[in-house]
């Protein structure tokens, strides 16, 4: 079941105003346009089309707009909604992001390389009197203290990169809302930024302000509500352990959410590396936890099954992890996250 929209904020708080056009350009893959899919999946009342080059591999299901088409069907921001290696800008997109300033559209973009660093993006920028958002843009951070702190956290961790933590996290927080409980989505990632309106580019972030960032998104709380912290990386990843090594400290999670994709074969963009073992992954993932928060505990797995061939195959993927791990297992996409958030709530009742 996709995401209701009921949840989304009216405006996101950081400033790019909606409505969308989602920039696909010439992203070889799905997973190449994850920024525009997790928009388009919850918060498809922000979305007015999509713009494809003549080389892109995917779609989301939106029209198909030009620039000048799309302001005319009411998008105000030009979102660049794909993602690559180095998060880097090639001559086709600088040239397509300057057609959209002057077609009138703001431009916000989540890649390493800022629209800023662009002087042909910034001289159209200011001739058309339009605005530039470069969402992987941290705010000023101090190292992090591991002093405890209030309230109730939840991260989502993962056996690799892109396996669905924002998804986990969002669809967790659609629940808990959906139960009365508060519960409030921290985003830590280009995509989840542009879907929540705030957050804190966690991959952006100095190396020795990272637990830092994860303090600063989650501050004590005294609500009785939880923050639920998207995760990023895994701590399996050669690449990107660091990142999720500082989550992990920074967040005091009280509850972590393992995230996987069954069937993957090895970490990705690394074939020589495999992707871990489940029990070795969850509790590398505790003990490191467990240097900010002695009582962390694990409350359940989310499974991206998008690639099982139907939904007895899912629900079997679904299965196996359950006895590995004696966790409740669900994809928040297929089936939502209500068993995960049960065991959550049963184990947090006080």
């Amino acid at each position: 079941m996709p995401p209701t929209a009921t949840l989304a904020p009216a405006l996101p708080e950081t400033g790019w105003p909606p409505p969308y056009l989602l920039y696909l350009g010439n992203a070889p893959d799905h997973l190449a346009a994850k920024t525009a899919r997790g928009l388009a999946q919850w918060r498809p009342q922000w979305c007015v089309g999509q713009f494809r080059g003549p080389d892109c591999r995917t779609t989301l299901g939106l029209p198909d707009m030009g620039f000048e088409e799309a302001v005319a069907a009411g998008a105000n921001t030009m979102i660049v909604g794909v993602a690559n290696a180095g998060g880097r800008m090639d001559a086709g997109t600088v040239q397509d992001v300057v057609a959209a300033l002057d077609a009138g559209m703001n431009i916000a973009s989540g890649l390493h390389q800022r629209l800023s660093s662009h002087p042909a993006i910034v001289e159209a920028a200011g001739r058309n009197g339009r605005c530039l958002f470069d969402a992987r843009q941290p705010p000023p951070l101090a190292v992090g203290n591991g002093a405890r702190r209030a309230g109730r956290r939840l991260l989502t961790v993962g056996t690799d990169c892109s396996v669905g933590k924002m998804y986990a996290t969002l669809a967790i927080e659609r629940e808990l809302q959906a139960r009365g409980v508060r519960a409030d989505f921290r985003a830590t990632g280009q995509t989840g930024i542009f879907v929540a309106g705030a957050g804190v580019p966690i991959d952006a972030v100095v190396a020795d302000f990272i637990s830092g960032a994860a303090e600063w998104i989650s501050p004590a709380r005294e609500d009785g509500g939880w923050d639920l912290i998207e995760g990023q990386g895994s701590l399996f990843h050669p690449s990107y352990a660091g990142v999720s090594l500082g989550l992990l400290h920074g967040s005091q999670a009280d509850a972590l959410v393992l995230c996987h994709e069954p069937g993957r074969a090895h970490m990705r963009g690394l074939p020589h590396y495999p992707v871990p073992d489940l029990k070795a992954c969850l509790e590398a993932n505790l003990q490191a936890a467990r240097l900010t928060n002695p009582d962390v505990i694990a409350v359940g797995v989310a499974a991206n099954t998008s690639h099982a061939p139907d939904a007895e195959t899912a629900a079997r993927q679904c299965r196996e992890i359950e006895d590995a791990l004696g966790l409740p297992c669900e994809d928040p996409v297929r089936t939502g996250t209500a068993r995960i958030v049960d065991r959550l709530q049963s184990c947090f009742a006080d």
